[in-house]
């Protein structure tokens, strides 16, 4: 076997620069510490990214469904041979390649894990280039799968699951759905961080929809309004005659959540002794009722939420660093309704058309006025504002027309051209003039993904200008800034 590691060399394509190929995973499994070394240098050399491991446990901790690279593996390793890993690695996931590296006595076991799942074999001592060329076949057809299935599950989702929990046209929200569906496929824990009223639970619940959990529970936690006192009872539950007042045993939000999703809303707001209790669980994946001698194995997948930017609740001591590195595998952060430039009046007639069927009678139609009047209110409670104002302009409209300007507390716009004002504008003219700027230089930030020389350039003013009336008015780029594609 060595000899066939000192023979390695690159090959021809090596070389080619396609960035699938150089960032391709190789997972290699083999006992023999020489050829861990030379193969690992070997496939690093040729491109892919090398994943070296010297038993298959160790091997099997590295893989999951989402898995976008090749296994290749010695057959004759101590404790768990290759066979068993395969038939391991099938369980995961039997569209993953495995090659198997075998001995020339080792080929009909080799033809037999064939038709248990491998991909393919190659007899030691290996020729490199034909190696090379087996693991970017393999490769291709593993990208081939996960595209397959990536395209299946956007096929998935143009249902209500996301459509009608995420509702919008804008970039802020085109981009935040296809996130939801990225991290959706993974069961790792999201962090979801967002003002109140942004809809996180929406963003949670298109997670649990989308997920391979799906058919299990989808259990939501308000962890502010649950009292320091009775956290562990709510938590973990509890047995029949645990403490005084506890006549019933009662399971708690984890069980109740086994085999789905628990979402932990406003996690900050937890005292840090018990989220030194939250992390124990999330940690030993297991759950102890009060009162009760066996722990219940936990099977679920945790979505937590915060309203608060979370560097800043662990710089002052109120959340926990190791508690933030448990949840925030991966972080979804719900776009401020101000940022979602042309969402405002899809939403609200979406909304409109809810309480009209719900209270029985006709939609509102918005006029221009109306339009101009929720284009530049600021929302400061975000979609929950949004909703609460549909409701009230449906209730209102049974007893006539309606002024939405006015139900929005005299933050309307000017009227439109050719409409005369009912009245003397409530706020007068230089609040009304403000309302407008403060809409059109956020709509411009939402625009451009929070870039300000284009900002700039579409609002001619000035720097300066605009850093003092963004100071003026609360804006921050941070609220607007979009990742790149």
């Amino acid at each position: 076997m060595s000899a066939a590691g000192a023979a390695l060399a690159p090959g021809p394509e090596a070389g080619d620069g396609r960035a699938a190929e150089r960032a391709m995973p190789v997972l290699f499994i083999d006992d023999e510490a020489e050829l861990r070394s030379s193969v690992g240098q070997w496939l690093e050399l040729a491109g892919f990214r090398p994943i070296i491991r010297a038993g298959a446990a160790e091997g099997l901790a590295a893989l999951d469904a989402g898995f976008r690279g090749v296994v290749l593996s010695d057959v004759r390793m101590p404790g768990m041979d290759g066979l068993a890993l395969l038939e391991s690695v099938m369980g995961i996931d039997r569209a993953l390649p495995v090659v198997l590296l075998t001995g020339h006595g080792d080929v009909p076991m080799a033809v037999a894990a064939m038709r248990a799942g491998a991909y393919d074999f190659v007899e030691k001592p290996f020729n490199p280039d034909r190696l090379l060329a087996l693991l970017h076949r393999a490769g291709a057809a593993r990208g081939l799968t996960l595209e397959n299935r990536r395209l299946r599950r956007r096929l998935e989702a143009q249902d209500p699951a996301l459509e009608t929990r995420l509702m919008g046209r804008s970039a802020p929200m085109r981009r935040l759905r296809e996130e939801v569906l990225d991290a959706a496929e993974a069961d790792a824990p999201v962090l979801i961080t967002g003002e109140t009223g942004s809809g996180k639970e929406m963003i949670a619940q298109s997670l649990h929809a989308l997920s391979r959990r799906r058919d299990g529970p989808f259990v939501a936690v308000n962890c502010a309004a649950i009292p320091e006192s009775l956290f562990e009872a709510a938590f973990f539950g509890h047995e029949a005659g645990a403490y005084t007042g506890a006549q019933r045993a009662r399971t708690g939000h984890f069980e109740a959540a086994n085999g789905g999703t628990i979402f932990l809303d406003e996690i900050t707001s937890l005292p840090l002794h018990l989220q030194a209790s939250l992390l124990r669980v999330l940690q030993e994946r297991e759950v102890t009722r009060i009162g009760a001698r066996r722990a219940v194995p936990l099977d679920l997948r945790i979505l937590a939420a915060t309203n608060e930017a979370v560097a800043d609740a662990v710089a002052e001591g109120r959340l926990r660093q190791d508690l933030l590195y448990r949840l925030n595998t991966l972080a979804i952060a719900a776009p401020p309704l101000r940022a979602r430039d042309g969402d405002v009046t899809l939403l609200f007639e979406h909304f409109l058309g809810e309480f009209a069927a719900r209270h029985g009678v006709e939609a509102p139609i918005l006029g221009p006025r109306d339009q101009a009047a929720l284009a530049v209110h600021s929302w400061p409670g975000n979609v929950r504002e949004l909703m609460n104002l549909a409701e009230r302009t449906v209730l209102r409209a049974r007893r006539g027309a309606v002024d939405i300007a006015a139900l929005l507390g005299g933050g309307g716009a000017a009227a439109a051209p050719g409409e005369e004002e009912d009245g003397p504008p409530e706020g007068g003219l230089r609040a009304r003039v403000e309302r407008y700027e403060r809409s059109e230089i956020a709509r411009a930030l939402a625009r451009h993904g929070g870039v300000i020389a284009p900002v700039l350039e579409e609002l001619a003013i000035p720097r300066r200008t605009l850093n003092e009336k963004m100071q003026r008015y609360g804006l921050s780029r941070s609220e607007f800034r979009l990742e790149e594609d």
